[in-house]
């Protein structure tokens, strides 16, 4: 297992680097089960353009700029491998896993893993996290529930719209809880 993965705040002079690698590594995964091209990409809808991305920039800006969001990158041995973006609501004591992502050039190297190990060390307090992924993303979905161990508890799709998505949304995507004890 990986033992030297630090997670550091997220600098403005990185941001745009940050939204780059994002959108590669979520691209990744989409040309594996669909090949180059396919309805899955955003689009560009004429004010926003997104160059045919999986995630947009604007998606990850957002993202980034919400209120409580706390932006990382993911270095290891020294290197920039990836970035997450959580949002914390004291409140309740909920967390939110807006992104997290591992550049494919390191992947199955368990730094994804111990960068969400990182995450829960920095928010002890959190008492339920929740994130989301694409139905087709397989090896989020082994991730999520395998490796870090959060259970699927709504799947969003034609018969069961995302209430928080407009209805015309053509993505499926699962959401995941975990607990924690």
């Amino acid at each position: 297992m990986i033992q030297n993965v630090r997670l550091v705040p997220l600098q403005p002079s990185d941001r745009k680097q940050f939204v780059l690698d994002n959108q590669e590594a979520f691209k990744y995964g989409a040309t594996e089960e669909f090949g180059l091209r396919d309805d899955h990409f955003e689009e560009d809808d004429g004010e926003h353009q997104s160059s045919g991305e999986i995630i947009s920039r604007d998606t990850i800006e957002q993202a980034i700029d919400e209120p409580n969001a706390e932006t990382y990158r993911i270095v290891c041995d020294g290197q920039i491998v990836g970035g997450v973006v959580i949002r914390i609501d004291h409140k309740t004591l909920r967390g939110d896993l807006d992104l997290l992502f591992v550049s494919p050039h390191v992947h199955s190297k368990g730094i994804g893993y111990a960068a969400w190990c990182e995450v829960e060390k920095i928010h002890p307090e959190v008492r339920v996290w929740e994130t989301m992924t694409p139905y087709f993303e397989k090896r989020n979905i082994h991730f999520y529930v395998n490796r870090c161990g959060f259970h699927i508890v709504e799947f969003f799709g034609e018969r069961h719209p995302d209430p928080n998505f407009p209805s015309d949304s053509p993505d499926e995507m699962f959401r995941f809880e975990k607990v924690m004890v």
